[in-house]
């Protein structure tokens, strides 16, 4: 199908469009008209996923048209193995997001015109092969998020997003510095990503190590990795129910998916010097960290957001370890925690729609009042915990045999806070849901229809790449090992100089 990555990336941005235009008052169509803008998208999704060539590494259903000539800037589409598993991601979880929206009733139409304008920066960022334009795609996110916390959110959604767009703010000028740098450093200047990867082996040591940082910070702050990581948990607690699916299951990826489609391949040396022990490390700071502050909270969302920071360093583990196993565990986790992590805090938003509070020690006995909520419940936390026969297991066990080749003690640590995350899980679900029924909440209804057609699909993803991974492994396999020879093969200029 031509044009196929363009149509995805837009199509949400003409329903934009069209919800600005339909009545204020007419609410019900302005909801109806921005699920069906995301519905095209995702048929398109499961049509890429049908048609994907899983025997090669090349980039497929490419679009280039010159956009900017004087300048040489292009607009270049085109996806891998690494993209279009993120691609099918976003395009599952938003339709999902929008049926969650459906209870949003302040500003209806401000609302759903900013998530498909989010939704399509979104489909941008994983498709974009010009740096430029992937560099325009993120900056496009950046508005619809903020205004999304800021005036759909809680209590302290001012803070909450000023804090959010401070801290993008601050590594998209850095990503910004490392992109110029890039551009200038070629004769021509060129943004096109597959060009620099090409002349990866012309960069100098140095002038990698300085790109590689700033972009890295850049990355980082999303991801979100130890110490950028505070304004998380802020932005979780305080968004809308659906925006903190998106937040946790496709923005944080953005940081993890910027690090192996620019760093790795643009500037392999940097990443040979830094992925071990600096990255390796860092994500073994981040599993344990993340864990133990998810021990320590008593706001279920708040919980869940720092396991998001936990399971995030899994990927950054796996990154780190330069094998084929870590490698493919990572981005299968980046997959599995979108999807896992999606489930938890809708299921965190039917309880607080019905409540008005999420206070841990709040609740007790739901399990007897609201069995179907239950059931999908445990799915998740059986699954955020990694047990085998659901998908965390796979991507986890892949991380740590890819890390046991490298470092042992890491992996050790690492694999030891499997524990944690078990704790604080169960701690959870023994006080909210088992235990004696708290008779303030004893008339509080089960999940609805609509609730059940976001959570199902999800729950079914969850279970059937559980016992079946390589739907997803098969997809992203062939270009994950180029990525991973791209860096280890990388010879330095000075080792070039000297070669007969």
């Amino acid at each position: 199908m031509e044009h196929i990555l363009t149509y995805m990336t837009f199509i949400p941005l003409l329903g934009a469009v069209v919800v600005l235009c339909l009545p204020r008052e007419n609410n019900t169509l302005v909801r109806w008209t921005a699920f069906a803008a995301t519905m095209p998208p995702l048929l398109m999704a499961i049509w890429l996923y049908m048609n994907f060539d899983r025997s090669t590494d090349a980039m497929q259903f490419m679009e280039r048209v010159q956009w900017i000539p004087s300048y040489n800037i292009q607009y270049i589409m085109g996806i891998d193995g690494l993209s279009v598993t993120m691609v099918l991601l976003t395009a599952l979880l938003c339709p999902i997001c929008i049926l969650a929206s459906f209870g949003i009733d302040k500003g209806v139409k401000g609302y759903f015109a900013l998530f498909l304008l989010l939704d399509t920066g979104m489909t941008g960022v994983f498709c974009s092969l010009d740096f430029f334009l992937f560099y325009i795609f993120w900056e496009v996110m950046l508005l619809p998020m903020y205004f999304l916390i800021g005036v759909w959110g809680g209590p302290r959604r001012e803070y909450a997003a000023i804090k959010f767009f401070l801290y993008t703010l601050l590594g998209s000028v850095l990503m910004l510095i490392a992109m110029l740098a890039l551009y200038f450093h070629n004769d021509p200047h060129t943004f096109d990503m597959l060009i620099l990867m090409e002349k990866s082996g012309s960069y100098s040591r140095d002038f990698q190590w300085w790109a590689w940082l700033g972009l890295f910070i850049g990355f980082a702050i999303k991801i979100p990795a130890f110490p950028f990581h505070t304004w998380l948990p802020d932005a979780h607690v305080e968004a809308p129910t659906a925006i903190s699916v998106i937040l946790a299951g496709v923005l944080l990826k953005m940081g993890t998916y910027g690090i192996l489609r620019l760093c790795y391949p643009i500037l392999p040396l940097a990443t040979q010097d830094m992925a071990f022990y600096a990255l390796a490390v860092l994500g073994t700071w981040n599993i344990v960290y993340g864990a133990l502050c998810a021990m320590a909270q008593t706001d279920m969302k708040k919980l869940v957001a720092y396991s998001s920071i936990s399971h995030m360093g899994y990927v950054m583990l796996g990154m780190a370890t330069l094998t084929p196993q870590g490698i493919n565990g990572a981005v299968l986790q980046m997959f599995n925690h979108g999807t896992v992590t999606a489930m938890l805090f809708l299921l965190v938003g039917v309880i607080y729609d019905r409540a008005h509070h999420r206070e841990i020690n709040g609740f007790g006995g739901l399990a007897s009042i609201m069995p179907r909520y239950t059931g999908i419940m445990t799915i998740a936390f059986f699954a955020a915990m990694g047990l085998p026969g659901l998908s965390a297991f796979i991507s986890e066990v892949l991380v740590l045999l890819g890390a046991w080749q490298y470092d042992k003690i890491l992996t050790v640590i690492a694999a030891s806070a499997v524990v944690l995350t078990a704790g604080y899980m169960l701690w959870m679900l023994q006080r909210v849901w088992l235990g004696p029924v708290n008779e303030k909440y004893t008339g509080l209804p089960d999940v609805t229809l609509r609730e059940l057609a976001t959570l199902v699909p999800l729950a079914a993803i969850v279970i059937i790449l559980g016992v079946y991974p390589h739907a997803v492994l098969d997809l992203i396999n062939p270009s994950l090992l180029a990525l991973n020879q791209t860096v280890l093969s990388a010879i330095p200029m000075e080792a070039v100089a000297q070669l007969p």
